[in-house]
């Protein structure tokens, strides 16, 4: 597979048969690598994670403008329904489905989901999930969503045994570094695992050295993609 990092919790992931948006920020993204009809073209699926601004992001423009499907919470698929895109595929946690060239299974995060209205007025879209990503001839793939971290973490990877993941590490919406860096330990059996969500704005951490520092020694792979880079794995 080839993902890339388009900032933030943004990745576009290329497999056999399916190319993938994962939390669609583009607009707003100050880390945004920019060409984002490069980024958008042939995509087949957006996975969302959860329905807060900076993970919905574009997906609206994107899924008219591609005819993607996109794989949501069902409160959150919803609401995009009613926003005029034509393919979602509803979920929920601990549900899997089948999208052809992949399947896909959602997860509890610690988080939350909701929208403003023009009033000011939130609305839940659903809750906050992470994601499993399982392709044939593939490494498992999970997402962890905007998430603290939590001890059934343990059960995710002995049911989806993901060898690569993704995990949160900005503070303050999320978990730190620190904290991320021991999930990954104390949970996980991941090759490779990936930060993300942090960097993009100033309220949150501005690099990926705590969590690099808290990794080393562990059996897994740190890999620390700059904005725009693809790692092939």
């Amino acid at each position: 597979m080839k993902l890339t990092w388009l900032g933030h919790s943004a990745f576009h992931l290329e497999i056999k048969g399916a190319v993938i948006l994962i939390d669609p920020f583009f607009t707003g993204n100050p880390s945004f690598p920019g060409n984002e009809e490069a980024w958008k073209r042939g995509v087949t699926h957006i996975l969302l994670t959860h329905g807060h601004g900076d993970h919905l992001g574009d997906t609206v423009a994107i899924a008219r403008a591609t005819g993607a499907k996109v794989v949501a919470d069902a409160d959150l698929a919803g609401y995009l329904a009613h926003k005029g895109v034509a393919h979602v595929d509803p979920m929920n946690s601990g549900g899997t489905t089948d999208q052809g060239a992949f399947r896909v299974s959602m997860t509890v995060a610690h988080h939350s989901s909701a929208t403003l209205d023009e009033n000011g007025v939130s609305h839940s879209l659903g809750h906050p999930h992470g994601l499993v990503i399982a392709a044939p001839g593939e490494k498992t793939l999970y997402h962890a969503g905007d998430t603290d971290i939590f001890s059934d973490m343990a059960l995710i990877d002995e049911i989806y045994q993901p060898k690569i993941g993704i995990l949160p590490i900005g503070d303050r919406f999320t978990m730190g570094g620190k904290v991320a860096a021991l999930a990954a330990r104390r949970f996980f059996h991941f090759d490779t695992v990936i930060p993300c969500h942090y960097a993009t704005f100033g309220l949150l951490d501005a690099t990926a050295d705590t969590f690099v520092e808290a990794m080393q020694g562990a059996d897994a792979k740190v890999a620390v993609p700059a904005v725009g880079e693809t790692l092939t794995l």
